[in-house]
């Protein structure tokens, strides 16, 4: 069996997955490998390697029937294959030609050259959703994934992403916020911007702002005068809601509306068919399909008000289907078709 095999590198973790020739999917039930950033580069790039080995013991396979790989791994870049700097990684990373290592340490493993694309991870997790939604049919599809941060990605009829000439495209987790619908402060966002960007809004990283804002409403709440932490307090919320918790609930009430109103405002520009939410809310390992519905519902209930009348005939609201395995399913498809994804020589 031949495989085009897809490594998706994290913060913390690496996932491995692959794609048949015929486009389907093959995917590992071995749980992700561990990575500690302060490790350095070359560590990262042993663990890729690392999984790229399990994921082919598990199914049978040898180098020799891998046609290509590709790399989910998040920005931003200074250029194509090159990181740049970023809030989230260690000094070491900075202009780490990752492209490169990669290349020469698949070459010294497989004894031969394999030839290895690489992508925004949130994009790559885009196309690997939409391949399992829209099917041979087209249709263009827009990715909104909250976990820690945002992932976004739009993916037009034709198949291919959207990545923009300084792979920059799509960073729609840093559109500002309609803060006056919302009625909310400006949030902090781990990228800089001070204009109230949508991620913190609707991800696991802007919950203890949503703490520090509602809290002193909630003053019989037991987090009110409790020692923990605002993250660790964060941590909690999603279970909290799950158990009728009033101020967990209305905390994720007020995600979903500020996600239905991204929906809508991305929908002004990118007119999609088919919206697909995914991150850690639609996780049907560690969240009630109670949940999930209420969510979704809240989401597009927001987003309907403000589409166009065609728009709400048409477009389709989804919840992800593919999980953790998306990014590397996306970064095995680009290595498959390559066209999918434009590949600029640099971003300056």
């Amino acid at each position: 069996m031949k495989v085009y095999l897809g490594t998706a590198s994290g913060t913390t973790k690496v996932k491995t997955a692959g794609v048949r020739l015929d486009g389907s999917f093959l995917i590992s039930k071995r749980p992700p490998l561990t990575v500690n950033l302060e490790e350095g580069t070359a560590r990262m790039v042993e663990t890729w390697i690392q999984g790229m080995e399990g994921f082919l013991e598990e199914h049978g396979l040898k180098w020799g029937d891998v046609l290509g790989v590709g790399l989910a791994i998040s920005g931003p870049f200074t250029r194509y294959g090159v990181l740049a700097e970023a809030a989230n990684l260690p000094e070491s990373f900075t202009d780490w030609e990752f492209l490169e290592d990669y290349q020469r340490a698949l070459a010294a493993v497989a004894f031969r050259r394999i030839e290895v694309v690489a992508g925004n991870d949130g994009h790559l997790d885009g196309l690997a959703e939409a391949q399992r939604f829209r099917g041979p049919k087209p249709a263009s599809v827009l990715l909104l994934s909250p976990e820690m941060g945002l992932a976004t990605a739009f993916i037009d009829r034709s198949g291919m992403l959207l990545d923009g000439d300084n792979l920059a495209g799509m960073e729609a987790a840093h559109m500002p916020a309609p803060l006056q619908r919302l009625g909310l402060p400006i949030f902090h966002c781990g990228c800089g911007r001070d204009w109230g960007c949508v991620e913190p809004y609707t991800t696991l990283s802007g919950l203890p702002q949503y703490l520090d804002h509602l809290l002193p409403q909630y003053k019989q709440h037991e987090f009110y005068r409790s020692a923990l932490s605002r993250p660790a307090q964060a941590k909690m919320l999603r279970s909290r809601a799950q158990q009728g918790d009033a101020l967990a609930l209305r905390i994720f009430k007020m995600q979903a509306q500020a996600l239905g109103y991204h929906v809508a405002s991305l929908a002004m520009a990118l007119d999609p068919q088919i919206v697909v939410i995914g991150g850690g809310v639609m996780d049907p390992d560690h969240t009630t399909q109670y949940f999930r519905d209420t969510y979704m519902e809240e989401v597009y209930q927001q987003a309907h008000v403000y589409l166009f009348p065609s728009q709400r005939r048409t477009l389709r609201l989804v919840a992800a289907t593919l999980g953790s395995n998306a990014p590397a399913l996306g970064a095995a498809l680009v290595a498959r078709t390559p066209t999918l994804m434009r590949r600029p020589e640099r971003t300056e």
